[in-house]
């Protein structure tokens, strides 16, 4: 409710004064810097802590919550970056903007994704016995398209850069949501 609240005042001052606010809903990101703690985290960083750490255990298998089938969309948050840009560079944007990829990957294939960047040979444990949430969540990007943009980073290499500064950030103990204590888990 909150986040309609905002966009409704933006939309408001933007015709109400003539100010050029404009709002933008961003799809699931993830990208350097992200958050790993299991219990809090999304699901992208969360399958890449996992593997991460199954592949360094040599475990033969790695548990995931649901069928995988449910759909979800990723963006990089430099192209989130790179569209906000975009949209504060025109003359008169609209006011509100879904900024996304326009496509999605079923959770079974982001954990492949994942399994292969990270270098993990074990197998994906699905457990349908688990919610698997809703069945698909993908934005309507034909705005922001028509608008000139559209997203530069795949997915696959994303993912590789996002665990490449995951490695970094491991070295020097500086990983947000992962400490020690989480190993007792």
């Amino acid at each position: 409710m909150a986040k309609i609240a905002g966009l409704k005042l933006c939309q408001h001052y933007r015709a109400q004064y003539g100010v050029i606010y404009h709002s933008v809903m961003p799809t699931n990101l993830y990208g350097p810097g992200d958050h790993y703690d299991l219990m809090n985290s999304h699901v992208l960083p969360a399958l890449l802590r996992k593997m991460h750490e199954a592949k360094l255990a040599g475990a033969p298998a790695v548990p995931i919550w649901g069928s995988g089938a449910p759909r979800r969309e990723f963006l990089h948050v430099d192209d989130c970056a790179d569209a906000i840009l975009h949209l504060l560079e025109l003359d008169a944007p609209p006011d509100l903007v879904n900024i996304g990829t326009g496509s999605d990957v079923t959770i079974r294939e982001l954990a492949e994704t994942v399994r292969r960047v990270v270098g993990f040979e074990g197998e994906l444990a699905f457990d349908a016995t688990k919610p698997d949430g809703t069945p698909r969540k993908l934005c309507d990007t034909t705005l922001l398209r028509s608008l000139g943009w559209s997203p530069s980073i795949s997915l696959e290499d994303g993912l590789r850069s996002t665990y490449g500064d995951l490695l970094k950030h491991l070295q020097s103990g500086t990983v947000r949501g992962w400490s020690t204590a989480d190993d007792r888990r």
